[in-house]
């Protein structure tokens, strides 16, 4: 038995070999399995779970799948798919987590984070991410009609873009010096994030003790998750390009 954690993929009706690529992932890795763990970004952008689009009706038939198959299913807010609730999450059979959790992976206190929040050299986005998880624009935003709401998201995503072309690639990545705080105040030796679509294994320490960062990618152009199991250290994984 293993559990597995993905992060990032974006999908959207635009990239269809992502959404090609999940649907082939989840019955060949993810049935029966102990646990599937989504952090964060699941999707491009999420404005609200009275949205049904056919993707998205789509996914969640497909996610269905995984949790009728016995697998524990587990999601966290990403910084486009932060207004994903409790309604999507009901359908799906999955359980919304806070962002961060520690849980115990076979043994071993692990703490789950999206990994934006590390990024806290990136000023201006940090100031965004502070209002737009606000619960009062929470509910602000839901409350306005879904046309409104859809040209909205489409306006924040073109902002997005054109600010983060003009940023340093160094500032949108974790400062190590909030991880290794974030992680000592957890007391915790592993951290398994996503966002910064940088995947790799750090090796470090915290309080003079060996520690470990796995980061996953993002699947625009492969699959990336990384799959833990009892009495192994979990493994970052890819698959083969779309």
């Amino acid at each position: 038995m293993a559990t597995l954690f993905i992060a990032d993929l974006h999908l959207e009706e635009s990239r269809r070999d992502i959404t090609d690529a999940l649907l082939d992932f989840l019955p060949r890795h993810c049935y029966g399995i102990d646990a599937l763990y989504i952090l964060g970004d699941l999707f491009e952008n999420w404005i609200g779970d009275d949205e049904r689009t056919p993707l998205q009706q789509e996914v969640t038939q497909a996610l269905q799948a995984v949790s009728a198959s016995g697998t524990a299913l587990y999601l966290m807010h990403g910084n486009r798919d932060l207004l994903i609730g409790n309604d999507f999450c009901q359908r799906l059979g999955a359980r919304l987590l806070d962002d961060p959790t520690v849980v115990d992976l076979y043994g071993e206190p692990t703490l789950l984070m999206h990994g934006d929040s590390l990024c806290i050299d990136d000023v201006e986005y940090m100031k965004f991410r502070r209002s737009v998880r606000d619960g009062s624009w929470h509910q602000a935003f839901l409350a306005r009609p879904l046309a409104e709401r859809q040209m909205v998201a489409k306006q924040l995503r073109q902002l997005s873009q054109l600010k983060n072309q003009g940023k340093a690639q160094e500032i949108m990545d974790v400062n190590p010096g909030e991880v290794e705080r974030v992680m000592a105040d957890k007391d915790v030796r592993a951290l398994i994030h996503g966002h910064t679509h940088r995947p790799k294994v750090h090796q470090f320490e915290v309080n003079q003790q060996p520690a470990r960062r796995l980061v996953l990618g993002d699947w625009d152009k492969r699959v990336w998750f990384i799959e833990a199991a009892a009495g192994q250290s979990p493994e970052l994984r890819s698959l083969a390009p779309f």
